[in-house]
């Protein structure tokens, strides 16, 4: 299949459903999308956000001035994206439908703020938690959802010292309570709780590395007593696994489900659904593993939940190899599927909290679940009738979608797509649960003058052929676009490919100013989801298993030579980056292939045999599964090869990352310094692992700009950039 032809299949993406076709051109004549833009212009006082500076409208008959790729002028500036793009950290909604969400801030060094939605669109949103606090759970590395609402409370994990929480919601003086002991410092870490109202209790997964080494870290599902004034110590409920995620209690608070696995597995491997029954002093009894607990069934269940009626719902992959819903019958101690589809219902538990599928809040609607799945590069959200085993898909702007929650009459949705960026949005339904109505944004990630609009870079999802024969893998080309500006006919852009993370995760077709920022000056960029990245199966996923360095490295060089072949980018000006795992990626394909011309490593892995001596408890088998035997890790460690190095190469560091140690960054820059090679390291005080705080984001931005211009593009940079000095070139 050539470029162009899978370029236009890709804007037009099919869904097999029901006859089902979305289409930019439908969206923009739907009734929703109008009342979307109109919502955003409502809303846009309302988010918080930096100052923009204002850009003049663009006529459509202006002339474009010619300039080389990557030196065109552009209002999408670093200070834009870095002030602007806020994480979401969770979000939900109390009894009264009213929603609340965490956010960082990059203008407050990345503090995790909870936030209240105001009650009118003209209003301001609530900042809940204190200055002095942060919502942020550094369990398992990663964390995840940090705080859990209940009735007129929350309880939330406090970033600084770890401890739990409570709060209320109803007064405003009120200060934070602590739940759980002081154990002289970011000791013991909680994460992924709910409350249990019939013991007035706090269920939540624990992690306490006291008198343990890091890869030794126990684990455990405990409850913290809510009743009186001492704080007293954790009890264990649950124990004996190397780790636990999903504490779900029924709504009688007589049984608790919960998802568990142990070493070497990661939770996508395989891990086991589980449930015990809560005798009358709260301990759990009579334990059932409801699934994954069959040797002859490969499967990682996942996400537990309990309808209204009581019957507990699950995501797994069982048989089929694709995360689809299923339920347990437990008269029969049974599982069936509820849906069966050969797409994706939910993703990689990373990090806790995850919530891809929810039952309807309306008493007189039985056995309806709101869910999306992903399917060919994109998301559908739907509405599951789980007597009939039918899926009505729900018409929004969307294409891509993380969490979803129910509220009254509607669905809260955590989405973006190629022009708009990741937000909440508010989806009223109609009488029948079956069609989307109204389409709300309640917060955004950033805010996206319309003045760029003409500069946004749509993404076009292509497939490649990789270097094993019959197989393909995927990315997302972004061409560059800037209204006024154009190249010469005879030059093609030069080419920033990023590797993403993880390595078992997926990147999506959003938009991101992160990258508008690159192709808005004249770069092409490519997004890849190489073998082993999750959203098409287990099968795609396990493409890396023993094979991390080489099918990733491979799929990232074949990405770009296809474009190269294509016509659609310069061969001679290719550059890769990538973070964490995507730092790996991006070290190996420059020590082990010679496609790329310079690099930029974020918080990358030079060594991978010191990876694995540092590892955290979560990731500790982790490498073992993805590399394999001694000799792979050797072999596949760019640090061991120094001498095939042969092109330019900046790298990023935070000074407190405890996943990929500063140390690694160190050991490749001095062996690229003493190989004469142009080379310079940034490191950061107070980061870690991903770069939070604004200035950070932007001098990280901008020097690679810059420092790929100066080495590898051939062009100057349109904006006011001092570059940092490069080792063996200044």
């Amino acid at each position: 299949m050539t470029f162009c032809a899978i370029v236009a299949r890709s804007r037009h993406l099919h869904c097999p459903i029901s006859n089902f076709h979305l289409q930019n051109s439908r969206f923009r004549e739907s009734s929703i999308f109008r009342q979307y833009f109109n919502c955003r212009r409502r809303v846009s006082t309302v988010i918080t956000m930096s100052s923009a500076p204002e850009t003049t409208g663009i006529a459509a008959e202006e002339t474009k001035l010619t300039a080389p790729y990557g030196s065109w002028k552009s209002p999408i500036t670093a200070d834009i994206v870095s002030g602007s793009d806020k994480r979401l950290g969770g979000f939900a909604a109390d009894s009264l439908g009213r929603l609340y969400w965490v956010e960082s801030r990059p203008s407050e060094s990345g503090r995790n703020v909870l936030v209240r939605r105001a009650q009118s669109d003209e209003g301001t949103p609530l900042d809940i938690t204190p200055e002095n606090f942060a919502v942020r759970t550094v369990a398992q590395e990663y964390g995840g959802v940090a705080f859990s609402i209940s009735g007129d409370f929350v309880i939330f994990s406090n970033y600084e010292d770890q401890r739990l929480y409570k709060l209320s919601l109803s007064s405003q003086d009120s200060a934070p309570v602590p739940l759980t002991p002081d154990y002289n410092g970011a000791l013991v870490c909680y994460a992924d709780g709910v409350y249990d109202s019939r013991f007035n209790r706090y269920l939540t997964v624990m992690e306490d590395p006291r008198g343990c080494s890091m890869s030794a870290t126990k684990t455990t599902i405990v409850s913290i007593d809510l009743c009186g004034n001492h704080i007293k110590e954790p009890r264990i409920l649950v124990e004996g696994n190397d780790f636990y995620a999903f504490p779900r209690l029924d709504h009688k608070g007589e049984r608790v489900a919960w998802i568990e696995w142990g070493h070497p597995n990661m939770p996508w491997d395989r891990s086991e659904l589980w449930l015990g029954y809560i005798s009358e002093n709260g301990d759990i009894k009579n334990r059932i593993c409801v699934a994954g607990g069959d040797p002859s069934i490969v499967e990682s269940p996942t996400e537990p939940k309990w309808s209204p009626e009581g019957e507990l719902f699950f995501i797994s992959d069982r048989k089929s190899g694709f995360w689809n819903i299923y339920r347990w019958v437990e008269s029969r101690n049974e599982v069936l599927p509820v849906y069966s589809i050969n797409a994706e219902f939910t993703k990689p538990l990373w990090v806790f909290g995850l919530n891809s599928f929810d039952f309807v809040r309306k008493p007189d609607q039985k056995s309806l679940i709101s869910c999306n799945y992903r399917l060919n590069g994109r998301s559908y959200l739907g509405i599951l009738d789980v007597t009939q085993s039918k899926l009505s898909l729900l018409d929004t702007p969307f294409t891509d979608i993380n969490n979803l929650i129910s509220g009254p009459d509607c669905l809260y949705v955590e989405g973006a797509s190629a022009v708009h960026p990741l937000s909440i949005a508010k989806v009223i339904l109609d009488d029948q649960i079956s069609k989307a109505v109204d389409f709300r944004i309640m917060w955004s990630s950033s805010y996206i003058s319309p003045s760029y609009r003409p500069y946004i870079s749509s993404p076009e999802l292509i497939e490649f052929p990789t270097e094993v024969p019959g197989e393909c893998a995927y990315a997302y080309f972004y061409p560059p676009t800037n209204p006024l500006f154009e190249a010469s006919q005879k030059e093609k852009p030069p080419l920033l490919l990023k590797s993403h993370g993880g390595p078992t995760a997926e990147t999506r077709g959003i938009l991101n100013l992160n990258i508008q920022y690159w192709t808005s000056r004249g770069w092409a960029f490519v997004d890849v989801n190489y073998g082993g990245s999750t959203g098409y199966g287990r099968k795609y996923r396990d493409r890396l298993l023993g094979r991390w360095g080489i099918t990733d490295v491979n799929d990232c060089c074949s990405c770009a030579k296809f474009l190269v072949d294509c016509g659609k980018v310069d061969g001679d000006r290719l550059c890769i980056t990538g973070g964490s795992a995507g730092g790996y990626t991006t070290l190996a394909a420059l020590a082990f292939r010679d496609t790329f011309k310079a690099g930029a490593s974020l918080y990358g892995i030079a060594d991978l045999n010191s990876l694995k001596a540092d590892m955290p408890k979560f990731e500790s088998h982790y490498i073992d599964n993805l590399v394999g035997d001694e000799t792979a890790y050797f072999e596949r460690s760019p640090i061991n090869f120094v001498e095939n190095f042969s092109c330019p190469i900046i790298v990023f560091q935070g000074l407190e990352d405890k996943v990929v140690l500063p140390d690694q960054a160190r050991k490749i820059y001095h062996a690229l310094k003493d190989k004469s090679l142009p080379v310079a390291l940034v490191e950061y005080e107070g980061e870690g692992h991903g770069f939070r705080k604004a200035e950070n984001i932007k001098f990280t931005l901008e020097q690679q700009m810059t420092f790929f211009a100066r080495l590898v593009g051939h062009f100057d940079v349109a904006d006011d950039i001092t570059p940092i000095k490069i080792d063996n070139l200044d």
